[in-house]
């Protein structure tokens, strides 16, 4: 069985310090309370899912 996995593109985001601060704390939270590593680059995938998705322009 083959899993479907969506292609990442590599980008760059300039970030404030307290918002990187965020991201890093809340991939460590997840990493905890799931049992598997997260990455800062999936709490913002994450993040922008959310935005995205609550302006009807993803599902």
């Amino acid at each position: 069985m083959t899993e479907d996995h969506e292609k990442l593109v590599k980008t760059s985001v300039y970030l404030e310090d307290e918002v990187l601060e965020a991201v890093e704390e809340l991939a460590q939270e997840y990493s905890k309370e799931m049992d598997q590593k997260w990455s800062k680059g999936a709490v913002i995938r994450l993040a922008l899912s959310e935005f995205f998705s609550r302006r009807g322009k993803i599902l």
